[in-house]
């Protein structure tokens, strides 16, 4: 086989077992997303090997979409980080063989201390799963590593399993985008949906011309201001916005008589424009319908700055 046949037959071996993963589905996932949801602890995910690094993924997930979740190395914990454990936490464990020695070993404080344990592992008859309040069946036909010794398939069932989970919670939650942006306010999700219009507006030497202002003057506004635009103003009332696409299309159509013209021959009435407490969605939201790039911001209907999709960080 090629380089690029052995890659196809991964994603086929590593696709089937996902796509058999439904069949493995019953009552006992229902009754661990139940368990969780109702749980009044955390959700506290160990796993040993490749298995803990899958783990620490799910962990990230369900702590980004409002389960409160951290992961615990078991070597650790069997060495004194089992006080992290509280009884009214939930255990997932996780182990491909079910028979992972240093995952085995936290079983008998859990059940001393009552906490539920879920696990996933790729065999229900397996330690794990016998000593499991809830077990999710991750087995696999066959690793895509051709030796069939690198989990491989196995982790990627592991890691879609967690993500069935972490997404059916969410919707059970009800959790929505902004909620998502809670916890991540440093990211631009985050950023879209907490972070106001006012927050980065431009609001200091606004390119404003008057209707008469004459295409030389306008001309130099727009580059001077650097934003590609020119707000028309009248009496403190916004009348019209010229851009530079505007300067562009007039004078090719316009040749002759091109420098005779005032701004108010070019400008377009009635500009988009928003309030400065909206949120950075929503400026995208209208950018993206009114198919512009730059926004009014008004309050009171008075202008107080200008908003532009380079602005909204996306």
């Amino acid at each position: 086989m090629n380089i690029q046949e052995i890659a196809q037959k991964v994603f086929a071996i590593e696709a089937n077992a996902i796509a058999n993963l439904a069949n493995s589905l019953d009552d006992d996932f229902e009754n661990a997303v139940n368990t969780i949801l109702n749980a009044k602890g955390k959700l506290i995910i160990s796993g040993m090997g490749k298995s803990g690094i899958i783990g620490k993924k799910i962990a990230a997930t369900m702590a980004s979409t409002g389960t409160p979740s951290f992961f615990l190395h078991p070597a650790e914990a069997y060495h004194g980080d089992l006080g992290m454990i509280e009884p009214q936490d939930i255990v997932l464990l996780l182990s491909n063989s079910g028979e992972t020695d240093e995952v085995l070993k936290l079983i008998p404080f859990l059940k001393n201390q009552k906490n539920i344990i879920i696990s996933m592992s790729g065999n229900s008859n397996s330690t794990l799963a016998k000593n499991s309040t809830y077990h999710l069946n991750i087995s696999v036909e066959q690793e895509a590593c051709p030796l069939q010794l690198a989990p491989t398939s196995s982790t990627t069932a592991t890691l879609v399993m967690g993500d069935a989970l972490a997404v059916t919670l969410m919707e059970f939650r009800g959790f929505k985008d902004t909620d998502f942006a809670q916890f991540h306010p440093g990211g631009s999700l985050g950023r879209r949906l907490l972070t106001t219009v006012k927050d980065v507006m431009r609001k200091e030497n606004l390119p404003l011309i008057e209707p008469n202002t004459s295409i030389q003057e306008l001309i130099q506004v727009v580059s001077n201001a650097r934003l590609g635009l020119a707000v028309v103003m009248e009496d403190k009332v916004v009348q019209g916005i010229i851009t530079d696409g505007d300067i562009r299309r007039e004078m090719e159509e316009k040749e002759s008589v091109f420098f005779t013209l005032k701004a108010k021959d070019l400008m377009s009435r009635n500009p988009k424009n928003i309030e400065a407490k909206a949120k950075l969605k929503t400026a995208q939201e209208l950018m993206t319908k009114f198919k512009v790039n730059s926004l009014l911001v008004v309050e009171e209907e008075a202008l107080v700055g200008i908003v532009q999709i380079y602005d909204l960080g996306i």
